[in-house]
């Protein structure tokens, strides 16, 4: 007992043996030690009823905001089961489930008080502005997240696509390399109808073939779909798919000890579930990217029809080589196009004219000089 307690203690005894000596002055008794008629009086009692004279605990006999023991062990069982998620996360998540949950930040409170968030991480976690799509299949991203090495010494290389307004994950899939996307995407296609945009880096996977158009590109275009790439050296173009790449590295690759291609598929497929109908979505309020996602009213055209022109303006081949010949010149657009007609509709204000394939300007040219001006998709306006 510390020394100030002990003298505490020692007055207390002093001054109820001297009100049992002489209980008919306790105002004057009081006002010689110091303290009020009522604590005097408080100690006379307590000591009466049970001997006592030390402070009793100030604590509430009944905390009701304390929370449920069976709350926190799951509270600390789903952080432990995801370490990779926050308060907020796992408060809705619980909550879904039926559990009655406490404030994100007795969450919060529960998880440091268990060492289970750092000082670094409250540190990292720091609000953004996010960008998003207003609809639905407006806009789809797709990227491969970086390989790695499986347990059978091979690599996988994990492609996945994202549907930018409701962050759905339409695909997950372990790859042996970066090539054959087109039947990756064709599948995704029939099960989920076509997007209005997909938007890429400018891998050769995606984009650049020779400085042209890749049969990729090609394939979109073929069935209405703008192919966007983001800026070079700007990975924040992507941001919403670079953000599921860091969640889907953080909650599986280091979890999991994948063996092979068919392990992978397994992995990825599990936690696919758990990410678009289970894992609550901050920038969705909270909801799971299944409450928001809806299938494409566009479907996958099995049969290309030939397209039908506007027949104000003239038709030009694609050569074997990928060059387009008018008037003396001869411009390099892509190989892709080889032995396909584009249309060339002046913009004669600007001695220029644009290269159309099917509802697509795929490139821009100066008809004065014959150079190439810009190759690049855009969705042709019906003003033109």
């Amino acid at each position: 007992m510390p020394w100030m307690e002990k003298r505490v203690k020692m007055l207390r005894e002093e001054f109820i043996t001297r009100s049992m000596e002489d209980d008919r002055n306790i105002s004057a008794l009081c006002e010689e030690f110091g303290i009020s008629r009522k604590t005097g009086y408080k100690w006379i009692k307590r000591y009466r009823e049970d001997g006592c004279l030390e402070d009793k605990s100030r604590r509430p006999r009944r905390i009701s905001s304390k929370t449920n023991d069976g709350v926190e062990r799951l509270i600390l069982e789903t952080r432990q089961e995801r370490p990779k998620w926050g308060a907020q996360k796992i408060q809705v998540y619980l909550g879904h489930k039926g559990y009655p949950m406490p404030c994100v930040r007795t969450v919060n409170n529960i998880l440091k008080r268990n060492g289970l968030i750092s000082q670094e991480a409250s540190l990292a976690r720091k609000p953004f502005k996010r960008f998003e799509r207003e609809r639905n299949n407006e806009l789809w991203q797709a990227d491969f997240k970086g390989d790695f090495m499986m347990a059978n010494g091979k690599r996988c290389y994990p492609l996945t696509i994202l549907d930018d307004h409701s962050r759905y994950a339409l695909l997950i899939e372990p790859k042996p390399d970066q090539k054959d996307i087109q039947s990756s995407f064709i599948r995704v296609f029939r099960d989920f109808g076509l997007p209005e945009a997909i938007l890429t880096d400018n891998g050769a996977t995606f984009a650049g073939f020779k400085s042209g158009y890749t049969q990729f590109e090609r394939m979109l275009m073929d069935q209405g779909v703008l192919p966007i790439h983001g800026r070079v050296y700007h990975p924040q173009t992507q941001g919403k798919i670079e953000r599921f790449h860091r969640s889907l590295k953080n909650e599986i690759h280091y979890l999991k000890n994948i063996q092979d291609l068919d392990d992978a598929a397994k992995v990825f497929g599990d936690w696919q579930q758990i990410y678009n109908f289970e894992r609550p979505h901050e920038a969705l309020k909270n909801k799971c990217p299944a409450e928001i996602y809806t299938l494409s009213p566009r479907s996958f055209l099995e049969n290309i029809s030939p397209y039908d022109y506007n027949s104000k303006h003239r038709l030009y081949r694609i050569n074997n080589w990928g060059f387009l010949r008018f008037a003396k010149y001869q411009i390099y657009i892509s190989e892709t196009f080889r032995d396909t007609f584009v249309q060339l509709i002046p913009v004669e204000s600007e001695d220029i004219a644009l290269v159309c394939y099917r509802n697509f300007i795929i490139a821009k040219i100066d008809v004065i000089y014959g150079e190439l001006l810009s190759r690049k998709a855009y969705r042709l306006s019906s003003s033109v």
